[in-house]
């Protein structure tokens, strides 16, 4: 049987990476993005989305809100879904803005599928948790381990704490394969910071290629847990691609990720940017920050399912700045262009190693049909004024 995939909440961080990274697996017409927007522009920028009830055309996308069961049962039911991934959630920092609705959003959205998938409507679900299920009772800060005292103080982390153990529940009790990972800090470069608190390791590359300088809500000494995008959805894709037998903890699996401070991240954006400065301006977030682990141990995912990671700080900064530059200084500019991605794009992916020797050189920039190989800002400058 084919697999048939709906990812709830594709507009976001991961989802909006997730659902390519998907598709390239199980094919376009296999895997259906969802949000509660009825015309989602980040998520048609980063896939092959149609904003469609109908299926039949390539990258199907559906408007569904995560709290309405009845809705996403019919979705099931009528598109014949297997495997759910679940991602339609309030952060932390703008949970703590709207409590209520974060505790609904976060809780509520899960309890329902969970029901669904007693009812064996669905073979698998992947459920994100958080690092911010840890509090400050937590011990030890560097190195927490997977099974430590947990006593989180955002309402974020204690939805996630408490979806940890409904999943749990629902595994021993009615056997649902449901699967999890406790997220560090997600840095990617696709999308927009997202209202986290860990979201000023994605926001500082932007204003240091825009501005040269940033001001952190957090101060230059917080360590915290990180991970470059890629490898939250290799990590997320490799566990629900893993035997059953493999899955050891149906709670949520540790993930390491890097762990560094602003100051730094600071420094390693410095050996590109040589300029940059960096100021400090702690708020509400430093709060939620000092909770948190320094660092993760995840040898349960190391040893249950192979996980390994690949991007340190040094790779990450790099390929981060490298991505960034051209996109947001076009954008600087008002200059109009189209984003491609040429991962699941096989047209692009032959004319970019055509036109660079066989090689995937990223960015390859194409201007009034005369392609550019990763130019640079300088040399964006100079393309531009000679177009002009």
């Amino acid at each position: 049987m084919n697999e048939r995939i709906l990812v709830i909440g594709a507009s976001g961080q991961v989802g909006s990476e997730l659902v390519t990274a998907l598709r390239k697996i199980y094919g376009e017409t296999n895997v259906i993005a969802s949000d509660i927007h009825s015309v989602n522009p980040d998520v048609r920028d980063h896939s092959t989305v149609i904003h469609s009830e109908n299926i039949t055309s390539k990258g199907p996308y559906i408007e569904l809100n995560a709290l309405e069961k009845n809705k996403i049962y019919d979705v099931i039911k009528k598109h014949k879904i297997t495997q759910i991934y679940l991602l339609a959630a309030m952060l932390s920092a703008k949970s703590e803005e709207n409590v209520e609705l974060a505790w609904k959003l976060n809780t509520l959205s899960l309890s329902n599928i969970l029901q669904l998938a007693e009812k064996k409507l669905i073979k698998k679900l992947f459920w994100p948790s958080s690092i911010a299920v840890f509090g400050n009772t937590t011990i030890p800060k560097i190195l927490t381990p997977q099974y430590t005292i947990m006593e989180p103080n955002t309402v974020y982390g204690i939805s996630k704490l408490a979806g940890e153990r409904w999943c749990e529940y629902y595994n021993k009790k009615y056997n649902i394969d449901v699967r999890s990972i406790r997220y560090p800090g997600l840095i990617g470069w696709r999308t927009n910071p997202g209202g986290g608190t860990t979201d000023y390791a994605v926001k500082i590359f932007h204003e240091a290629i825009l501005h040269k300088k940033y001001e952190s809500f957090l101060n230059k000494d917080t360590a915290l847990p990180m991970m470059y995008m890629p490898d939250a959805i290799r990590a997320t894709i490799e566990l629900m691609e893993t035997s059953q037998e493999n899955i050891k903890i149906r709670s949520s699996y540790n993930l390491a990720g890097i762990s560094f401070t602003p100051k730094q991240i600071g420094a390693e954006i410095s050996k590109h940017i040589p300029n940059f400065e960096m100021s400090y301006k702690p708020d509400f977030r430093q709060e939620i920050a000092n909770s948190w682990p320094s660092s993760i141990d995840d040898k349960n995912a190391q040893y249950d399912w192979g996980w390994r990671l690949e991007y340190n700080l040094e790779k990450m900064t790099s390929d981060m700045i490298k991505n960034l530059n051209a996109k947001n200084f076009l954008a600087s500019k008002a200059v109009p262009f189209e984003y491609i991605i040429i991962t699941d794009n096989p047209e692009a992916i032959a004319y970019v190693e055509k036109i660079n020797d066989g090689r995937r050189v990223i960015p390859t920039i194409v201007i009034d049909g005369e392609a550019f190989s990763n130019p640079g800002i300088n040399g964006l400058i100079k393309i531009l004024e000679n177009k002009a």
